[in-house]
């Protein structure tokens, strides 16, 4: 599932060709409130919200998108062949000199955006990991919250309505450069080792969120270590059976969550549990 970083690519990569463009023709394949609408309206901005793409129009129309597992955006010409089949398509939109198309996505639904703070999915959105201005402090107050504290740091660190834009990867990645355990009960943590999971996610999203950096590739190593560590980019994330870069462990991988159970990969002499 693409992450924050991933998404405030897309959003970057989308902007410039629809931005201030009236919108020509937008179609959708998922059921709900007619995409229509927006035709002849102007694209006032394209921004992200954690994992969420937010398309706004002027008259206070938005749409959001979400790409799941398998979904992705395409930018086109207008009458250059599609790399994917018409059918695959979610979501379309024309403006003059550009197509967008979104393939594959779960979620697409129009509303009107002065209903955003009550909206289900986006009005329960913890701070957004890459926003320009973030409070650390109320960030690492969520994880500290009554109903956060008895569950495992791996499964609080991927809720979206504690803090928004960490995803799988991450997850694994942040909690084995902070040297954390990911079943560790969030509550037996210190405010400062939250602030520093945090911080760590934080500079990680940027990291991997910055122009020019490689679409669809996360970095997660000391980049004066990682030439010495190729081909691979990641410490523990799909290297369950291998040795860990650190300490040469066997990377270990266990399902993680009780809704939708991601795997969670870690170092089991890197990550020991605290006590």
């Amino acid at each position: 599932m693409p992450e924050g970083d991933s998404l405030a690519r897309i959003a970057v990569a989308l902007r410039p060709h629809l931005a201030g463009r009236t919108v020509t023709l937008a179609r959708a394949r998922l059921p709900g409130p007619v995409i229509s609408k927006v035709v002849g309206r102007k694209i006032e901005s394209v921004d992200t919200a954690g994992k969420n793409l937010l398309i706004r129009f002027d008259g206070g129309l938005e749409i959001r998108t979400h790409l799941g597992l398998h979904g992705s955006w395409h930018r086109y010409r207008p009458g250059e062949p599609w790399r994917r089949p018409v059918s695959r398509a979610s979501l379309v939109l024309e403006v003059p000199g550009a197509v967008a198309v979104c393939f594959d996505a779960p979620v697409v639904e129009l509303f009107e955006a002065r209903a955003e703070p009550v909206h289900p999915t986006l009005g329960q959105l913890g701070p957004d990991l890459l926003a320009e201005q973030l409070d650390l402090d109320a960030a690492v107050t969520r994880f500290t919250e009554p109903e956060q504290r008895h569950r495992p740091i791996g499964e609080v660190l991927l809720d979206q309505r504690v803090v928004a834009g960490v995803g799988n990867v991450y997850k694994s990645e942040v909690l084995f450069l902070e040297k954390i355990d990911p079943f560790e009960a969030a509550g037996r943590l210190s405010r400062p080792v939250i602030r520093g999971i945090v911080s760590r996610a934080r500079e990680l999203l940027q990291f991997n969120a910055r122009p020019g950096a490689a679409a669809g590739r996360v970095t997660t190593l000391d980049p004066r270590t990682s030439a010495r560590l190729a081909p691979t980019q990641l410490w523990v994330y799909r290297r369950a059976g291998r040795p860990c870069h650190r300490c040469g462990t066997l990377i270990k991988s266990a399902p993680q969550g009780s809704d939708v159970p991601r795997t969670t990969y870690w170092c089991p002499n890197c990550q020991r549990p605290s006590g």
